[in-house]
Order: C-alpha cells, then sequence, then structure tokens
C-alpha cells in the first residue's frame, strides 16, 4: 500500500510530485469541498500545489491555509468533506508526505485508504474545462486556538518552556499559552525549512530541555514535532514524562473512564478506567474512539480528545498539560503513577509475516498480545526490518524477565513448523 500508519511518506522527488496530483484528483472523486494546509519543510508549498492542482483537476473547491499545524487543520476539516495535510511529520527534512481526514478529525480508515489508492492507480478521471474546482485562501489557525482556549484556565501564572522543532506549532503554541496567562519560554520556534534538532520529539533528541526546564525555574517543558499532532513534556524537575505515564496523566485529570490505547502501552493506564487496545498507530486509535471511549492516546505522544477532535493534538495537549501544572505539583503526580518494567527484544526472521500469520495474527505487523497475570507480552512482525519483535511487561521485573521469555519460546517454536 502507499499508505502507511499515518498516511504516505517518502523522500521529496519527481515520484512523490506525480503522486500528489494523483492523490489529489483521487480525492476530488469523493469530496468536493476540502480544506488544505502544509508544515514548514521547503517542499511544502510546491506539494500542496500539486495536490491542489490534482483536486481542482477533479472538479472539488479547496481552501489554501498556507502553513499551519496537523490538528489545526483536522479541526478546520469540520467545515469540509475532507482535509489534506502535507507533511511527513516527524521524519527528517528530506522527506514529505501527505495525509487525510475525515470532518470528525479522523486519519482516513483503512477502507478509505484502500479507496483512494485504487482511484491513484486507476485510469485517471479529469473533469472538462467547464467543471474544474476553484480555490480559495483561508486562515484557520486562529478558530483552532479559539477553541482550546476557551475551556481552559489557568489557575495561576506559570512559565513554560516550548520547543517546537521549527515545526508548523512554532508560531501557535506559544501564542495559545502566553493567552492562557503562561510565561513562555520559546526554544527553536521560528519556522522554517530545517530543523535545529530531529524532529521526533525523543527524549535523546532533547537533552538540553529538562536542563533549560531547570535553569529557567520553569513549572514544566513542552515540546512537539514537525507538525505538532505530538506533545511531549518534562515535569518541574526537569524530568521527561515517559509516554506511559502522560497517557495516564492526562486519562486522570480528564476524568477519562474509557480509554483507548496501542497494543504496546503500559497497564498502568487500566488502573484509571476501562481500556480498550488498538494495533500501533494513532489512525486506529481514533477511529476506535469514533465508537467508543472519552479519551485516547498512544506513548509516542499522540494524544487524542475526542470531545475536541479525532486528530491528535498536541497542541491541546500542550493546554492541558499547563492547566494541570497551574493546579498541582506536576512532578509528584507523575511520581503517583505506577512504572512497571518492560523488556524489549527481537529475533532475526526471513519469515517474520509467516510466522506471526501461524500464530494467529490478524495482521503481521500489528502482532498479537497476550494477558497474563500480572502482566503481558507482545510479538509482532517489523513493518520494516526482517525481526520479530517482542515486549514484556510484568508487575516485578522477575514477572516481566518470564514473560519475555514466553514470548521468546512461542516465537521460537513456531520457527521450528
Amino acid at each position: 500500500m502507499l499508505f502507511g500508519s499515518s498516511g504516505i511518506r517518502q523522500p521529496y522527488g519527481p515520484g512523490l510530485l506525480t503522486l500528489a496530483v494523483a492523490a489529489g484528483r483521487a480525492v476530488a472523486g469523493s469530496a468536493s469541498r476540502v480544506v488544505l494546509a502544509h508544515d514548514t519543510r521547503t517542499t511544502g508549498p510546491l506539494l500542496a500545489e500539486a495536490v491542489t492542482s490534482g483536486l481542482v483537476a477533479g472538479g472539488a473547491r479547496v481552501a489554501s491555509c498556507g502553513i499551519a499545524p496537523t490538528p489545526s487543520l483536522a479541526y478546520a476539516a469540520r467545515e469540509f468533506d475532507a482535509g489534506v495535510m502535507i507533511t511527513a511529520s516527524h521524519n527528517p527534512e528530506p522527506d514529505n508526505g501527505i495525509k487525510l481526514f475525515n470532518p470528525d478529525g479522523s486519519s482516513f480508515t483503512r477502507a478509505q485508504q484502500e479507496s483512494v489508492e485504487a482511484a491513484i492507480q486507476g485510469s485517471p478521471s479529469w473533469k472538462d474545462w467547464k467543471g474544474l474546482g476553484s480555490t480559495e485562501t483561508r486562515e484557520i489557525t486562529e478558530a483552532h486556538l479559539a477553541a482550546i482556549a476557551g475551556r481552559f484556565t489557568l489557575a495561576r501564572p506559570l512559565r513554560v518552556v516550548v520547543d517546537c522543532g521549527n515545526g508548523a506549532a512554532s508560531g501557535v503554541t506559544p501564542a495559545l499559552l502566553a493567552l492562557l496567562g503562561a510565561k513562555v519560554v520559546a526554544l527553536n520556534c521560528n519556522p522554517g525549512g530545517r530543523f535545529a534538532r530531529p524532529s521526533e520529539p525523543l527524549e535523546e533528541n532533547l537533552p538540553y530541555l529538562g536542563e533549560m526546564v531547570r535553569r529557567t525555574g520553569a513549572d514544566c517543558g513542552i515540546a512537539h514535532d514537525g507538525d505538532a499532532d505530538r506533545m511531549v513534556a518534562w515535569d518541574g524537575r526537569g524530568r521527561y514524562i515517559d509516554g506511559d505515564r502522560m497517557l495516564s496523566l492526562l486519562a486522570r485529570f480528564l476524568g477519562a473512564h474509557q480509554v483507548v490505547t496501542t497494543v504496546d502501552a503500559s497497564m498502568a493506564v487500566e488502573a484509571v478506567g476501562e481500556v480498550h487496545r488498538t494495533p500501533v498507530g494513532d489512525a486506529y486509535v481514533s477511529e476506535h474512539l469514533r465508537g467508543w471511549g472519552d479519551f485516547g492516546g498512544e506513548p509516542s505522544g499522540a494524544w487524542i480528545f475526542p470531545g475536541h477532535s479525532l486528530c491528535p493534538d498536541g497542541i491541546f495537549a500542550a493546554a492541558v498539560l499547563c492547566t494541570i501544572a497551574s493546579r498541582m505539583d506536576l512532578a509528584a503526580e507523575v511520581d503517583l503513577i505506577p512504572r512497571y518494567p518492560v523488556l524489549r527484544t527481537s529475533l532475526p526472521s526471513a519469515r517474520a509475516r509467516e510466522v506471526l500469520t501461524a500464530l494467529g495474527a490478524p495482521s503481521p505487523t500489528d502482532g498479537i498480545r497476550a494477558e497474563r497475570e500480572g502482566g503481558w507480552f507482545l510479538v509482532r512482525a517489523s513493518g520494516t526490518e526482517p525481526k520479530i519483535r517482542i515486549t514484556a511487561e510484568g508487575a516485578t521485573q522477575e514477572r516481566a524477565n518470564a514473560l519475555l521469555e514466553e514470548g521468546l519460546q512461542l516465537v521460537r517454536r513456531a520457527h521450528l513448523h
């Protein structure tokens, strides 16, 4: 498939440019009014024009929004038939891609993606000169900010370090938090096609942020990826808050009783409320939230608030975190959340997909998760390498060790057949 777990992504080149035109034409087959934006990559404007050409050639009316975060684009999609975001999210600068959204902010489902892909690969259907669509320009971030700001009030003024990674939220998240009454220490908040640090907001990619929180006396720190659908954070002691604890922290503060998360998320969230699990990928989480749940997310930093939008919204999440930090000791709250031992390993396998299918996995890369007393293990085929990945979590180190070994033995036995 052209579509991965989060849209289409690949290195920029003639192939992607040609694909962008075809994708626009394909989307126009089922959407007559489309809103479109791009992130800060230097290839964004060109690819946006290419997609727009395909949309207009297919008869669609296009509202072009220039640079905007993905959650702003997805929020604006409620007034259209579909939203198109030109972004490679947390990938490096040479890459770019296309994300497609429904009016409720959810990503196109697998069935919708297959329909678009079939149209791309099929015979082109172009409108004649009388049936061409049209374009207009539109500003979308102000409405998105107003919708978030109207939901939150800080209990006291606070200081927050914000690192937008030179991405699409560079002028958005700092403005929102300042509007709420926070003093913002901005890092890498000048939008540009070059990123001062890797776009993926991993702890190892931001080794300076915790020290900046401590040095400035900030109450918390926040970082986004290139299109701001992700948000990761540091507490007031400058400690990184891992994704599993963040999931529980947000769910507890929001009073969520039905939480949707992925199969690789910690069991710690089960202390908050009822949990449904999906394959890895925020698109699966948002699709499940269409029918069940009041909060969702995955430990990578994608947080979904269905009362607001079904798109992961790192900007909304930043407002939630600052609200928490203004009302309580964030570090103390994080320390209340249990942290269980998690072990990960992999086995080389040229038959990875075949083995997972034999084990009963509906999809080899989604894998199978086995629940056991005191923990669980997950076995899945790598989507990028000839490997089978095994993850285990236990209430104790000994239990985690035993569950990892059980997963390994399951894979080894399957390899013998």
